[in-house]
């Protein structure tokens, strides 16, 4: 189970690794990390993103939510222990974020087969752009020998979504048929894509699968943002400002993706000339797990960098991986801070449900969860979940 577990991840990084153009080299030269290539994927989609908001390809609260969600799977990628190499090498939106997992399926069904051949594949084989076009083909022929595979419709659907291919990825998510029904996911996915090929018509389908998919998970952030787009469209004021508050309840408070959908909120406010709320609603205090201050050591101001990254990182009591993460740029010190649920690394494992975790913040200037020398580091400490008052000291240098 273990060297399955570790060929899949080769290849999702293999995989993630082929699907973004600028990154392709075909000559091995020195080995780098599996952190450092994954920083550099993200850097690069980050860059992609910030295009298409100057290009007026999304809107800035668009962007703010799939920056942030970007910056949550750079965290949980470079979790893992270095101990990988691979070669060196020279249209983003939130679906295309939780879509890599398919291409990953694709490729692990096209080059295994089963659980039982995965001993005999060979990651070592030099592939190309090409190569991974030609694997979606291979799976898209499979498939028209086998139509009832409703789930592999979906895989190829998300698959085609990544390549920018968004007329077959909506004719596939289509013979994907039932599959989708219990899946809010696939379709606020399917929702985007109509939504995409339509030049922004919400009208009909889009709309019925933006509706089902609430009807499953209310709080299904792509859908929830869809539906309050439509809403903005339409006039229905009222509604976009309920749908987007939704939204906003699941960010980071103070954040740049949550200011994004204030100020999305607050023009939709003025349009349909509603009331501004007495209280903030970005954040309600009961949803608040942990709290408190951070300073900075005096001794370790002068190695500060306005480009450095602050991350919160809480922890079960002797586990490595984090149940919840707040990152924000640094700004000043001392600043506030707020962990609770909307920042869990997993929905099935909400903070609030834990009685104590460890508590630390580290400064980055990569903004990497990894640790690396340099990085100005607080003592770990270990707090009572709903502590309000949690003070950290940043005072030390990882060496």
């Amino acid at each position: 189970m273990t060297s399955f577990i570790i060929s899949a991840l080769l290849l999702l990084v293999l995989t993630l690794f082929l699907l973004l153009r600028p990154f392709f080299f075909t000559v091995r030269s020195k080995a780098v990390s599996r952190q450092q290539m994954n920083a550099a994927i993200y850097r690069e989609e980050l860059d992609k993103l910030e295009v298409e908001r100057q290009s007026g390809a999304i809107d800035e609260a668009m962007y703010q939510l799939t920056h942030a969600e970007l910056r949550q799977r750079l965290f949980q990628d470079t979790l893992e222990k270095d101990d990988q190499a691979i070669s060196r090498s020279p249209r983003i939106t939130i679906v295309a974020i939780v879509s890599f997992i398919a291409v990953f399926s694709i490729g692990f069904y096209l080059a295994f087969g089963d659980l039982s051949s995965l001993s005999q594949a060979d990651t070592s084989k030099p592939v190309t752009q090409a190569s991974v076009e030609k694997m979606v083909s291979e799976f898209a022929l499979k498939l028209e020998k086998n139509p009832s595979d409703l789930k592999g419709w979906a895989m190829l659907a998300r698959s085609y979504q990544i390549l920018g291919r968004n007329q077959d990825a909506a004719k596939a998510y289509e013979r994907a048929g039932p599959f989708l029904d219990t899946d809010p996911q696939l379709l606020a996915n399917y929702a985007d894509v109509l939504i995409g090929n339509a030049n922004g018509n919400f009208a009909g389908k889009p709309l019925q699968l933006i509706n089902q998919a609430l009807k499953i998970d209310p709080n299904n952030l792509l859908a929830l943002w869809l539906s309050g787009t439509a809403a903005f469209n339409s006039g229905n004021y009222r509604a976009a400002v309920q749908s987007w508050e939704k939204v906003q309840s699941q960010v980071q408070p103070q954040s740049e993706e949550a200011q994004a959908i204030a100020k999305a909120i607050a023009e939709a406010r003025t349009k349909g000339k509603l009331p501004t709320p007495a209280t903030p609603t970005s954040m309600p205090s009961e949803r608040a797990a942990l709290s408190g201050s951070i300073d900075l050591a005096s001794a370790l101001k002068a190695k500060l960098k306005p480009t450095d990254i602050l991350m919160v990182i809480a922890r079960k009591p002797g586990e490595r991986m984090p149940v919840a993460v707040w990152k924000t740029p640094v700004t000043s010190f001392p600043m506030k801070f707020v962990l609770n649920d909307s920042m869990a690394m997993s929905p099935n494992q909400p903070i609030s449900q834990l009685s104590e975790v460890t508590i630390e913040v580290r400064i980055s200037e990569s903004g990497m969860a990894m640790p690396a020398v340099g990085d100005l580091m607080s003592d770990v400490q270990t707090v009572k979940v709903g502590s309000n008052q949690v003070n950290l000291l940043v005072d030390k240098v990882r060496q």
